[in-house]
C-alpha cells in the first residue's frame, strides 16, 4: 500500500481535509456537487428533518452531511472551474480511500457516486431555457487531465481530434479532452424526461466562452463552429465550467460520476433568464429522488 507523506496529502491539526475541512467519517457515498457555496443549504433544506450530521465552511468549499428519505448524502459546493474540482476530486477521494490515521491507501476502496447540479448555456437552438441537460460526454478546455497519467487510455481521442480539427482550435491553448461520464448514473437519474448530449467545461466565462467585451477573440467565430461540428452523430450541446475534471477524475479513481444543468442562457439565440433559482430547485428535488 502506498504511504502519502504530508507535503502531498496536507491533515490539518483536527484530522480534516486541508482545503475542505471535512473529516473522513462525515463524507458519504453520494456526493451532491455544486458550483454556488449557497446553494448547499439549498440542498440541505430538503434533507430529512434531524438528519443533519455535519456543516462546515471553508473558503468556497461548503459541505452538509444529512439524509435525504433515508438516504445518506454529502453536498459539497467547489465554487467555479476545474482548478477547484481538482482539489475537490482528490480530497473526496483521499477522505475515502486513504486512512488519514496512517497515510496509508486503504486496502479495501470506496467507491462513490458523485452528481454535479449546476447550471449551463445551451448551444443549439432546439435547446429551451430551463432544459435539463445531462451531460453524457464532458469536453474539458482546461488541461487539467493532462497532468494525470494515461490520460488517453479514458479519452476518446477520435472526437477530440475531429473537435480539434473542425473549430480551428487556439493551437496554443490546452488540447481539449473528451470524456463519458458513468452511463448507469446517467440513465438513472436522466430517466426519459432530460436531454441528453456533448458539453463544453470551458476554463473561463468569457473568452474560452466566446463572449466578447473589451479583448477580442483568437477564433472569432468559434461559437458558430461549436455549434456547427458533428461527429458519429453526436453534436456540442451546452457550456459549463466544472463537469470534465468531475468526469476524468472519476474514471482515474473508480468513482462513477456525471454533470445535469439546467440551462439559464441560450448562445444561438442570445438569450438569458436571471430568474432561474425556482427551476434548479426543481432539478434537485429530483436528482434526490432519483439518487
Amino acid at each position: 500500500m502506498k504511504t502519502f507523506p504530508a507535503s502531498q496529502l496536507i491533515i490539518n491539526a483536527d484530522g480534516s481535509a486541508f482545503h475542505l475541512h471535512l473529516k473522513p467519517e462525515f463524507l458519504a457515498d453520494k456526493i451532491i456537487l455544486v458550483g454556488d457555496q449557497d446553494r448547499v443549504n439549498m440542498v440541505a433544506s430538503f434533507f430529512d428533518e434531524g438528519s443533519i450530521e455535519c456543516d462546515v465552511q471553508s473558503r468556497e468549499f461548503h459541505t452538509i452531511t444529512g439524509k435525504y428519505k433515508g438516504k445518506r448524502i454529502t453536498c459539497i459546493s467547489t465554487g467555479i472551474g476545474t482548478d477547484n474540482c481538482d482539489i475537490v476530486m482528490n480530497e473526496i477521494d483521499a477522505l475515502a480511500n486513504i486512512d488519514f490515521a496512517t497515510r496509508q491507501e486503504k486496502a479495501e476502496k470506496r467507491h462513490l457516486e458523485l452528481i454535479r447540479i449546476g447550471t449551463c448555456g445551451g448551444m443549439q437552438e432546439d435547446i429551451p431555457l430551463g432544459t435539463f441537460l445531462v451531460s453524457q460526454k464532458s469536453i474539458g478546455f482546461d488541461g487539467v487531465l493532462a497532468f494525470y497519467k494515461d490520460r488517453d487510455k479514458i479519452a476518446d481521442l477520435g472526437f477530440e481530434k475531429a473537435l480539434v480539427d473542425y473549430i480551428h482550435y487556439p493551437e496554443k491553448a490546452a488540447r481539449p479532452y473528451v470524456v463519458a461520464a458513468n452511463s448507469e448514473l446517467v440513465d438513472r437519474i436522466a430517466g426519459t424526461d432530460m436531454m441528453r448530449g456533448c458539453t463544453i467545461a470551458a476554463n473561463g466565462f468569457y473568452g474560452p466562452q466566446g463572449r466578447v467585451l473589451r479583448v477580442d477573440l483568437a477564433v472569432p467565430d468559434i461559437n458558430e463552429r461549436i455549434t456547427d461540428f458533428r461527429y458519429e452523430g453526436q453534436r456540442i450541446t451546452n457550456y459549463e465550467m466544472e463537469g470534465s475534471c468531475i468526469a476524468g477524475l472519476a474514471l482515474h479513481m473508480g468513482h462513477k460520476a456525471m454533470t445535469v444543468c439546467c440551462v439559464i442562457a441560450q448562445r444561438k439565440v442570445e438569450a438569458a433568464n436571471t430568474d432561474y433559482k425556482p427551476r434548479i430547485k426543481e432539478l434537485v428535488r429530483t436528482v434526490l429522488e432519483r439518487y
